[in-house]
């Protein structure tokens, strides 16, 4: 219940579908009822799978895919077949997976499961609660116990989210990260998952509330994971008026509703430990540095050069095209912000949902509206954002 029905969502329903899961999807789009396959029990798809844009979901059915009796193809579109897969088909041909697929490991890609999975030993090089997902479920389906190290702490949705449907694992302490033993040849069950408040989604409000003169606004179901309240976490440190309320617990996370009012903001410092914890954010963390007083430095941010699109260079594009003072290193942004930022710029989008987003909350609070090039890749993560933003008092054209 209380599901995202977005275009990454159901791309990834039709590959389950095609594998032989049974989804159905009430009227409301928020309640769904999957009748899944048992272990091992996929069907052979008629036809390629195509994940569209959810690079989540490619990567997490890599893992899934691992234990089925029968070779897969995958797909998707022309900004995910150019998203790296190397990170989690080079631990999964460990496992003995075969792989096929276009130079540097990029999607398409056929994957055929050997006779019988061997278990990982496998320390993450880079945070990713992808892959670490991705090995989880492949894990499942192996003899043994596998193990996983994250020696960064990244998102822990699938390890809080597994034991609800009756899976093991055990997590101990390594360094500041953790280590992750799957027992393998499990047999999940059926179970009724209420889905916490994405805070990726309630970014958007959380930034436009504060940016805007005036403005209050309280979101309620916020998930407060640890691992995802990074955006949060710098909202604070930046003298943001918000506070939780009613905290209690959702599907195995903690939420909360978030309160939020317009603010005077100073600048901030992110460092690349910072920067997992909002990897996802830090396109409207770059907005709201461009109101904060003073000079906001964020590192670490590498991974957004491969993201839906080169977001580093998306976000510095955009700045700049709004008068908005900003330096790019490799993995880095400097912005000198100020209360009053000109805008009236065009923005390319570059099919990215999360830049579109960020700099249309921009033109919100800018003394002149923002332009974005396109907006229609905005469903593959938040089909109502129009509809939330303009309840909130936004004025929005277009969506």
């Amino acid at each position: 219940s209380n599901m995202l029905d977005s275009a990454d969502v159901r791309a990834t329903a039709r590959s389950l579908a095609a594998l032989g899961a049974d989804i159905q999807i009430g009227q409301d789009g928020a309640d769904w009822r999957v009748r899944g396959c048992g272990a091992g029990g996929f069907k052979p798809p008629k036809q390629t799978l195509d994940l569209g844009n959810a690079g989540t979901g490619a990567r997490l059915l890599m893992g899934a895919l691992a234990g089925s009796p029968h070779p897969v193809r995958l797909t998707g579109d022309a900004s995910l077949r150019h998203r790296p897969m190397a990170r989690v088909l080079a631990p999964l041909r460990a496992m003995g997976v075969e792989v096929q697929a276009r130079q540097k490991d990029f999607l398409p890609a056929r994957l055929s499961p050997p006779a019988r999975l061997m278990p990982v030993r496998f320390r993450l090089p880079l945070p990713s609660a992808q892959v670490k997902s991705a090995l989880i479920f492949a894990a499942l389906s192996a003899p043994g116990v596998s193990e996983i190290c994250e020696p960064v702490p990244c998102r822990d949705h699938t390890e809080r989210m597994l034991p609800l449907f009756g899976g093991r694992l055990r997590r101990t302490q390594l360094g500041r990260g953790w280590r992750i033993a799957v027992p393998g040849e499990q047999a999940l069950r059926a179970a009724h998952i209420p889905i916490a408040g994405d805070p990726s989604a309630a970014a958007f409000a959380l930034a436009a509330a504060v940016l805007c003169r005036g403005s209050a606004v309280r979101l309620t179901n916020c998930m407060l994971n640890p691992h995802r309240l990074g955006f949060v976490r710098a909202l604070k440190r930046m003298g943001a008026a918000l506070k939780q309320t009613r905290a209690r617990r959702c599907g195995g996370e903690q939420v909360a509703d978030m309160q939020v009012a317009a603010s005077s903001l100073r600048a901030f410092v992110g460092t690349p430990q910072d920067t997992p914890a909002m990897i996802d954010e830090i396109p409207i963390l770059a907005i709201v540095a461009a109101f904060a007083k003073g000079r906001t430095k964020l590192a670490g941010l590498g991974e957004l050069r491969v993201k839906e699109s080169d977001r580093l260079q998306a976000i510095y594009d955009g700045l700049m095209a709004n008068g908005v003072r900003v330096r790019r290193g490799k993995d880095s942004l400097e912005i000198w912000g100020s209360e009053q930022v000109p805008g009236g710029g065009f923005v390319r989008a570059h099919s990215d949902h999360r830049i579109a987003m960020a700099f249309l909350v921009l033109g919100l609070a800018a003394e002149r509206p923002v332009r974005v090039d396109s907006a229609h890749m905005i469903a593959t993560s938040y089909p109502r954002f129009f509809a939330d933003m303009r309840a909130l008092g936004a004025q929005l054209d277009g969506g």
